[in-house]
């Protein structure tokens, strides 16, 4: 074996290689000095405040209720109510096993650093390199999408307070400017108050969800159990019960989409091997919960099913029907605005940490993976998701339908990505060379993983299928050739470049963070 040929090493933590020499990664041949630069951040996160980071940057019940009139259109809502009953033990199922992954190698770059980890040896350089910008690439869109989501919010109020104003798309894009620049201010200058932030976010989300309960319990007219239970719905053209039902199943997804951005805080987590695979599986069981008691206040409060059809943010049309009040039903969904915001903040964050850690691999330019030596916080990478999302946002001129082509590929390729990491985790488990750790599956490893991928396997089928009929330009589902776009770049970057150039994960930096996880653990 050739003496610059990478070396598949088993030790206490990581699997990683041995090569003598790297090539052209993050900045070649390391220094103790560089690597403590590529490293140097704060732990400041405790357990309670990186759960409720998790807690309120899931926001299962308030992304289905900003989507709440979609179940008209597919499935109607037995679809919805049903649909729980397969997407949160699939959901389970992922977020258990890359719980487990994350309490064994807590590090910014979570499934792609995993993949490498596990995958089997002589594919490991190509699938990480598809992982990574597959995972980049759908934080980008996902960032894209929580912020426009924000910017509805403000439009919304303000119609709904002003019915002579108008909304254009020109001013759907200055509000997510504003909230960009607002958000990445303050990643770079005030990091040290998220965590105090999404704390108080994640007490929000509880009380806002028992605001909202008590609200429409109280208050808003009732539909009988056999229309919630049993009322189906195909308003998009397909009569196919089967699929109609599917596709109204996928709403329920989109509140559970993303719960890895914890793990790409966790290099600044304290016990990071023990806090976040803790919160990221129990945050998901009590937004789970909340999502389907939520859902099912919903149905059954939900009023006049035209208004909710013929308003643009159908949960504005709800608490307005229940307090007879625009001032009332306003407050409630301001409130939604506010969560938003904070998951908004927590997307910069977990962007960026994902793009500092991808930088400092050596596949993203290493400018961005620069520390700043007074803040602690990669500022570069701070400002890169931030401004690729302001150059997107130009899309909404030329109609949403644009901007919302990008924003089709967040949940199917975080999908993707979680995909691949369980499957090489699997792989692993088969073949002996996973480690246990102190979140640890057992002898249910198997079945659980098995099941995830079942699972996102079968949810990936829906995600892209077309959910309208007949397709045309402006109902096609986008995310499929979106993904296909970006697994062919990624393909043919590997073939351009990275196939000579781009040798594997940087070593000195995962044993530098998983030794530094591993002593704040004993401390």
């Amino acid at each position: 074996m050739n003496s610059h040929e990478m070396v598949p090493v088993k030790g206490p933590h990581v699997t990683v290689d041995e090569s003598p020499q790297r090539g052209a990664t993050y900045a070649g041949k390391r220094t103790n000095e560089t690597r403590n630069e590529a490293t140097r951040v704060r732990r400041l996160f405790s357990f309670a405040q990186i759960f409720f980071f998790a807690l309120s940057y899931m926001s299962s019940w308030e992304a289905i209720a900003a989507n709440i009139g979609l179940i008209f259109y597919n499935g109607g809502p037995r679809a919805v109510v049903w649909g729980f009953f397969i997407v949160i033990p699939g959901i389970m199922c992922q977020v258990a096993s890359l719980a487990e992954l994350a309490s064994v190698q807590p590090i910014a770059g979570a499934q792609y650093h995993w993949t490498y980890y596990l995958a089997p040896y002589e594919y490991r350089r190509f699938i990480t390199w598809i992982q990574g910008w597959l995972t980049w690439f759908s934080w980008i869109s996902l960032l894209a999408g929580v912020v426009n989501i924000g910017a509805n919010q403000v439009t919304t109020l303000v119609y709904t307070s002003h019915p002579n104003y108008t909304p254009q798309n020109w001013h759907t894009i200055l509000i997510m400017y504003a909230m960009l620049v607002i958000l990445a201010l303050i990643n770079m200058y005030a990091f040290w108050i998220i965590p105090w932030v999404e704390m108080i976010a994640g007490l929000l989300h509880v009380i806002l969800w028992i605001i909202f309960v008590s609200v429409l319990v109280t208050l808003a007219p009732r539909h009988s159990a056999d229309w919630v239970f049993y009322q189906p719905s195909n308003l998009s053209g397909w009569t196919d019960q089967f699929i109609s039902f599917n596709l109204g199943m996928v709403l329920v997804t989109w509140g559970f989409v993303g719960f890895d951005g914890a793990v790409h805080m966790s290099e600044e987590v304290r016990k990071a091997r023990h806090a976040v695979p803790r919160a990221m599986f129990w945050t998901i069981c009590m937004n789970a919960g909340l999502a389907f008691g939520m859902v099912l206040v919903f149905l059954f409060c939900m009023g006049d099913v035209d208004d909710v059809l013929n308003a643009g943010y159908p949960i504005i049309a709800i608490a307005v029907n229940a307090t007879h009040s625009v001032v009332g039903g306003s407050a409630m969904v301001g409130g939604l605005l506010i969560i938003n915001t904070a998951v908004a903040l927590g997307s910069v964050a977990s962007a960026s940490r994902l793009t500092w850690a991808w930088s400092r691999d050596g596949a993203l330019p290493a400018y961005f993976s620069h520390i700043d030596p007074r803040h602690r916080v990669p500022i570069r990478s701070i400002w890169l998701p931030v401004f690729i999302v302001m150059l997107l946002t130009l899309l909404n001129l030329a109609g949403y339908t644009a901007f919302s082509v990008i924003v089709a590929l967040s949940t199917f390729g975080l999908y993707q990505s979680y995909f691949l990491a369980i499957a090489c985790m699997l792989y692993a488990r088969c073949t002996d060379r996973l480690e246990q750790s102190g979140w640890s599956l057992g002898r249910f490893g198997v079945p659980i993983n098995v099941f995830a991928l079942v699972y996102s396997f079968y949810m990936g089928i829906w995600l892209v299928w077309p959910s309208y009929t007949p397709v045309d330009g402006n109902n096609m589902n986008y995310a499929l050739p979106i993904n296909a776009f970006v697994l062919l770049s990624a393909v043919i970057a590997w073939y351009a470049w990275g196939k000579q150039n781009w040798k594997g994960l940087n070593k000195e930096v995962i044993d530098a963070v998983v030794a530094d996880s591993t002593r704040d653990t004993k401390d």
